[in-house]
């Protein structure tokens, strides 16, 4: 009989107090009340933990990077405890025929009961030569695991939309899991991002562990506890954008000062992901908080959409009335407006004073 996640915390010295304490976070990682901690500890206590295929393909590693790094839960807890990761050749100990053998006694043990994790995108040009493992191309590797997993997930903008490698021209025919032949009918999980943002890849397992079923998708197949909103609605420089208050070129004032990052090509206002709510580094900072406008790393084709650094256009701010230049002008209009009011009251003010001294 497999493991639980319990027991294994049991097993490595963590007290019943530290295991609730835990659940309490998973709980709010998730987006869920406190309610749910109770949910999450029953299935940590009583089901058996998932088996997990972590296969790689054209990618740079960053969403490994991302992931390991993960503080709520750790990183290390998911691994060694949430889940049976079975296979993964940037992280495991394996390697060569070794490692590769994990992959077919992985299918053979838990055919149809274990979760495929793909980061990167499977080439087809070339019948798959431009990415090779273990002596034959990915994209059988890939099909081969998807025939028999429960689910697959897919880690990052790689994996979800086809990122850098699928760039006009596309010279390999870099394609992401969705789109590669043979594996259309498996439910998927798109966790775009380059990388995803690491508190939300271990938030997608917990929620996958606790309910038995993959969690709420939006029409693209996307977790919506993560991406049911842009990045503009919860951006703590909205405030200026609403104002009209912009950086007009990097280090000006407006950039000293913390104004909107519109101008100078932020893509908040049209991408889906929790960069300003959860945060990355254990919700310390994110890029725009870091003064760098949002590069919209999770929507689909963003490498082809033109420079970083050109402006959105047609970006609307008061609801639909109006864009940002047209409210960058009314407010210059009412500041203007105030300004001329409160010099006349002033002038008003100075001969009415004058008069009745006089």
């Amino acid at each position: 009989m497999q493991e639980t996640f319990y027991d294994v915390m049991r097993r490595q010295g963590i007290t019943r107090r530290s295991f609730l304490k835990y659940c309490s976070l998973a709980a709010a990682a998730l987006g869920l009340g406190p309610s749910f901690a109770p949910q999450i500890a029953h299935a940590m206590e009583t089901k058996p933990r998932i088996p997990v295929l972590w296969l790689h393909g054209l990618e740079c590693t960053c969403c490994s990077e991302s992931f390991i790094r993960s503080a709520h839960p750790l990183a290390k807890d998911v691994i060694l405890s949430m889940i049976s990761l079975d296979y993964d050749d940037t992280i495991m100990a394996a390697a060569g025929e070794q490692a590769e053998a994990i992959i077919e006694e992985t299918i053979q043990k838990y055919d149809g009961n274990y979760i495929l994790a793909v980061e990167g995108n499977a080439p087809l040009n070339e019948d798959g030569m431009y990415c090779i493992i273990g002596g034959k191309p990915f994209v059988e590797q890939l099909r081969h695991a998807a025939d028999h997993a429960k689910a697959i997930v897919s880690w990052g903008s790689c994996a979800s939309w086809g990122c850098v490698q699928a760039a006009r021209p596309n010279p390999t025919r870099a394609t992401p899991t969705h789109m590669v032949p043979g594996i259309a009918d498996k439910p998927i999980i798109k966790v775009p991002g380059c990388p995803p943002i690491s508190e939300v890849m271990t938030a997608v397992i917990t929620y996958i562990l606790t309910f038995e079923k993959l969690p709420d998708l939006d029409r693209q197949g996307r977790p919506k506890m993560f991406y049911s909103q842009r990045i503009h609605d919860k951006c703590y420089r909205r405030p200026h954008f609403d104002a009209g208050q912009f950086v007009e070129s990097f280090d000006d004032e407006g950039a000293r000062k913390g104004y909107c990052l519109y101008k100078v090509g932020c893509k908040g206002p049209t991408t889906y992901n929790a960069c300003s709510t959860v945060r990355w580094n254990g919700g310390l900072s994110f890029p725009i908080q870091a003064g760098h406008p949002c590069i919209g790393c999770s929507e689909d084709g963003f490498w082809d959409k033109g420079s970083f650094y050109d402006r959105l256009t047609k970006v609307k701010g008061f609801g639909i009335e109006a864009d940002a230049d047209e409210i960058g002008k009314t407010a210059a209009t009412v500041v203007g407006g105030a300004a001329a009011v409160h010099a006349a009251a002033s002038i008003v003010k100075h001969v009415a004073q004058k008069g009745k001294e006089e």
